[in-house]
């Protein structure tokens, strides 16, 4: 009897945390989307709502398939070139990572500051690796330079201001939505 209760709470975690992390892939699609309508989803000068969600890995770990899957799909549907679908993807999951292991630390140090240095990684991740695939995949004429300020200019604006209203947000209920330690 005991076992069957243990699978069945098992159960119950593995749908919730695959809902939730379905929920943050949807809302990102989303938001790339309508940032898309406004032509701000892609380019020299973007800034990707979505990319406010980035922050969500501080909360937990849910947030990391969310948001990489999330762009996954926003490049794919937004009719991104390979390169894009690749590094960009590959751009917000090391931006995820780094936000999550900046939770890890939060959790075990309690310092406050780790929580407003959250949106940092997947800032740097995009500054670092969207102005080589606007160069290189799309051929565009600015110098690397300039790219890494207008990508970081709106980073800045979706993970720094976005990203820490929603975790200021989230936090004090987080544990709500999450009841369980993933």
């Amino acid at each position: 009897m005991e076992d069957s209760k243990i699978m069945q709470a098992h159960s119950i975690s593995r749908t919730l945390v695959i809902t939730q992390a379905a929920i943050i892939v949807a809302l990102y699609t989303v938001l790339t989307l309508i940032a898309n309508l406004f032509g701000l989803a892609s380019g020299v000068i973007q800034v990707r709502i979505s990319e406010a969600l980035t922050v969500l890995p501080f909360l937990s770990f849910i947030g990391i398939p969310g948001v990489t899957i999330g762009c996954l799909i926003s490049n794919i549907v937004t009719g991104a070139d390979i390169f894009d679908i690749i590094f960009g993807t590959l751009a917000t999951f090391i931006g995820a990572m780094g936000t999550w292991y900046l939770g890890i630390l939060f959790k075990k140090t309690k310092r406050r500051f780790l929580k407003f240095l959250s949106p940092i990684p997947p800032i740097v991740a995009n500054m670092i690796i969207v102005p080589l695939v606007l160069t290189y995949a799309y051929h565009v004429p600015d110098g690397i330079p300039f790219l890494m300020l207008t990508v970081g200019i709106g980073e800045i604006i979706s993970c720094g201001i976005l990203g820490l209203l929603i975790l200021s947000v989230l936090y004090p209920i987080w544990h709500k939505i999450v009841p369980y330690k993933i």
